[in-house]
C-alpha cells in the first residue's frame, strides 16, 4: 500500500519537475473558484472549500495510490454535506467528516479497495444524475438575483417557489451568471488548456463591478475570504453525537470511497500508465478528510474533472497535485480580498454548467439502450436522491442493483469517461 509518490520519485528529473509545476498552477486556477462555488452550495463558509482544497488536495496526491489524482471538495458531497449542516450545524458536519475519514483508514487498512467494483454502474449514474438536479436547481435564486429570499429545500417545491417569484428576477444578475456561462463554455471549445473557469468567472465579475450593477459577492455575503490556515482541533466528541451523525459519516465515506476510485479509473485510462492502487488511495482519503475535518474544512475525495485537467496540463506525478494544494494556499495568501469579489451569479452559473458534466448527458442514450434491469435500479436512485435523501437512495439502489447482477451472475466493474471541466 505504498503511495503512488514513492515509485513516481525514483528517476524523477527537472523536466517532470516542470511539468508537475505548470498543471499544478493550472489545476490550482481552476480549483479555486470550484471550491468556492462548492462550499457555498453546501451552506458553508467559502473559505471552507479554500482549506480542504489545500489541507485534503496536498495529501490525496502525497500519500494517494494514483500517479495523477487531484483531490478537493467536489459537488457529490454537496447534498449530503447542505444535510448535515442543516440538521447538527457546521460542527456536526465536522464529526461527521472526522468519522468518515477514520472509516475510510479502516478501509483501506482492510484493503477494502476492491469492491467498488461490486457498486452496480447504474446506481453510480443514477445518485449522480439525481445530485446534479439538486445542485442546479440550489443554484438557480443566485443566477437569477433572488439571493435575498428563502426557498424550501425540496426540489419540486423550490422550482415552485423560484416560478412564482418570477417578476421580481434580476436582469443584471441573470445577465452576468449567463454571460459567465457563455465564457467558460467558450474557453471550453476555443482554449481548452487555459484554466477558463476562473479568467470566466473574474471577467463576469469585473464586468458587474465595472457597470456598477447591483450583485452580490462573496463578500457582500459572507465577508472577505480567509487568507491563512487554522490551526488544527478537534471538535466535541460525545458518545451521543457519534451515534446521531455515524449514518452522515458512513455516506461520506462512501460517497469519497467511490469518486475517489472512479477518479484514478478515469486517469488509469487517460494515461496508459501504471494502474492506480485502491488500497492505498482509500487510505489517503481517510488521512485527508480526517486532516480536512481538523482544520475545519469540508469532506473531500478524488475530483474526476480535476484529475482530468490535471493530466490534459501535462502533470506527470503526484508532484502537480501537491503544487496545486500549495498555489491555492498562495492564492488564500495573496488574493483573498480579491477573490471575495466574485460575483455570486456567476458561481452560480458555474455550478449549473459543472452539474450539467455530472450528469453526463451524452451517455443518457446509453443509458436508455442498457437492460431493463438496470434502466429501473438507475431510476430509482435518481428519483430516490432527488426526492429523499441521498442515504436511502444508495440503500435502496445498491441492493436493487446487487439483485440484478446476482441474478446475472456478474458483476461488471463501472466505465466511466472524463468529462468536460
Amino acid at each position: 500500500m505504498a503511495p503512488a509518490l514513492v515509485s513516481a520519485l525514483r528517476g524523477y528529473s527537472l523536466t517532470s519537475l516542470r511539468a508537475d509545476i505548470l498543471a499544478g498552477i493550472t489545476v490550482a486556477m481552476v480549483a479555486l473558484p470550484l471550491s468556492l462555488a462548492i462550499a457555498i452550495a453546501s451552506g458553508a463558509d467559502p473559505g471552507t472549500g479554500l482549506v480542504t482544497a489545500v489541507v485534503a488536495g496536498f495529501l490525496i496526491s502525497a500519500l494517494g495510490g494514483s500517479r495523477v489524482q487531484i483531490g478537493g471538495p467536489t459537488g457529490a458531497f454537496i447534498v449530503v454535506v447542505h444535510g448535515v449542516i442543516a440538521a447538527h450545524g457546521f460542527d456536526g458536519l465536522v464529526l461527521a467528516t472526522l468519522m468518515a475519514g477514520v472509516i475510510l483508514m479502516v478501509a483501506g487498512l482492510l484493503r477494502a479497495g476492491a469492491l467498488v467494483r461490486y457498486v452496480p454502474e447504474a446506481v453510480i449514474n443514477g445518485f449522480t444524475i439525481g445530485i446534479a438536479v439538486i445542485i442546479a436547481t440550489s443554484q438557480l435564486p443566485d443566477l437569477l438575483g433572488l439571493d435575498g429570499r428563502a426557498f424550501p429545500a425540496e426540489v419540486p417545491l423550490k422550482l415552485l417557489a423560484i416560478v412564482k417569484s418570477a417578476g421580481e428576477i434580476a436582469l443584471p444578475a441573470v445577465f452576468i451568471g449567463v454571460g459567465g456561462m457563455v465564457l467558460i463554455t467558450l474557453f471550453r471549445k476555443l482554449a481548452p488548456k487555459w484554466p477558463g473557469l476562473i479568467v470566466a468567472v473574474a471577467l463576469a465579475s469585473f464586468a458587474a463591478w465595472a457597470l456598477g450593477l447591483p450583485i452580490s459577492t462573496i463578500e457582500s455575503r459572507f465577508g472577505t475570504l480567509p487568507s491563512t490556515l487554522l490551526m488544527p482541533m478537534l471538535p466535541e466528541i460525545t458518545a451521543e453525537h457519534l451515534i446521531t451523525l455515524l449514518p452522515s459519516a458512513l455516506v461520506i465515506a462512501f460517497l469519497a470511497g467511490i469518486e475517489s476510485l472512479l477518479s484514478a479509473m478515469v486517469a488509469d485510462r487517460m494515461t496508459g500508465g501504471a494502474p492506480h492502487r485502491p488500497n492505498a488511495e482509500i487510505l489517503a482519503q481517510g488521512v485527508a478528510n480526517t486532516a480536512s475535518a481538523l482544520f475545519m474544512g469540508l469532506p473531500a475525495t478524488g475530483a474526476i474533472a480535476r484529475t482530468a485537467t490535471n493530466i490534459r496540463a501535462g502533470g506527470l506525478t503526484p508532484v502537480s497535485g501537491m503544487v496545486h494544494a500549495a498555489a491555492v494556499l498562495a492564492m488564500m495568501m495573496l488574493f483573498a480580498p480579491l477573490a471575495s469579489q466574485m460575483a455570486m451569479p456567476a458561481l452560480a452559473g458555474l455550478l449549473i454548467l459543472t452539474a450539467w458534466n455530472m450528469a453526463e448527458p451524452h451517455n443518457w442514450p446509453a443509458y436508455m439502450r442498457a437492460p431493463k434491469g438496470d434502466r429501473w435500479v438507475m431510476l430509482v436512485t435518481l428519483v430516490l436522491t432527488v426526492f429523499t435523501d441521498l442515504t436511502i437512495a444508495i440503500a435502496v439502489g445498491t441492493a436493487m442493483g446487487l439483485a440484478v447482477r446476482m441474478k446475472r451472475k456478474g458483476v461488471q466493474p463501472p466505465s466511466w469517461t472524463p468529462p468536460e471541466r
